[in-house]
């Protein structure tokens, strides 16, 4: 495994890798059912029980699984949510904004969905903000990944918000979250194409642009090409 990979595990396997874009999906608690919590531990048993195909590493083919995987759990977040808190804009507003806070401070900011039921989103730390962040940590025994920090402030900041829209208490986010980085540029440029046609994929609009949720809209609004980073546009 390269030098530059950081490998961390709890229920799914997190990877980070310095100077690769970070794909991060989270969905709401409570947004599988039973049924389809079923279907992703049926596939992802049937997933380990396959052989690993003829010329593909053991890294490649681990990572080829979880994108197999993460599909499954996808399709199950479009089509048979069991919580869509998401929906209510006042809620989605919150999450889109936090996305577009730190545009360009923190991270360059290349697409982002909030769905009814939970988001997507591909960003790079910034160098800058990288050595910031070494150094406040330096004398610490646990030290924090950027995208650790970056995902964790998101994802505390809208939940304590959004609860409190919602008049209630306690998780709303998923504990985890499913994120892998992106190798190269092509693979970055389809992250963003499924980001933000995931809209599309779920029936929700015809076309990416009119899902006002999302870094489609504000790539239309501004004319920004697809692989240009999504500055700081709030309201």
């Amino acid at each position: 495994m390269p030098d530059d990979w950081k490998v961390s595990r709890r229920k799914l396997p997190h990877v980070d890798v310095q100077g690769k874009p970070t794909f991060i999906t989270a969905c709401l608690a409570g947004s599988l059912s039973a049924a389809g919590l079923q279907k992703i531990r049926s596939y992802r048993d049937d997933l380990n029980s396959r052989r690993q195909p003829e010329g593909t590493t053991a890294q490649d083919w681990e990572t080829k699984k979880q994108k197999l995987l993460f599909k499954q759990v996808d399709m199950l977040l479009d089509g048979e949510p069991a919580v869509t808190h998401l929906e209510n804009d006042r809620l989605a507003k919150i999450v889109n904004d936090a996305f577009l806070h730190f545009a360009d401070q923190r991270y360059c900011l290349f697409a982002f969905v909030v769905m009814p039921s939970h988001h997507h989103w591909v960003f790079l730390p910034k160098e800058q903000w990288v050595s910031e962040i070494a150094i406040q940590q330096a004398n610490q025994r646990r030290r924090k990944t950027p995208r650790e920090i970056i995902s964790h402030s998101i994802q505390s900041y809208t939940a304590t918000h959004c609860n409190r829209i919602l008049d209630t208490t306690g998780s709303f986010w998923q504990t985890e979250t499913f994120d892998h980085f992106a190798r190269s540029e092509a693979e970055l440029l389809r992250i963003i194409s499924y980001i933000e046609q995931n809209p599309v994929t779920a029936g929700l609009v015809e076309k990416a642009e009119d899902y006002r949720w999302s870094s489609a809209w504000i790539r239309k609004k501004l004319g920004l090409a697809l692989d240009e980073p999504i500055p700081k546009q709030l309201g």
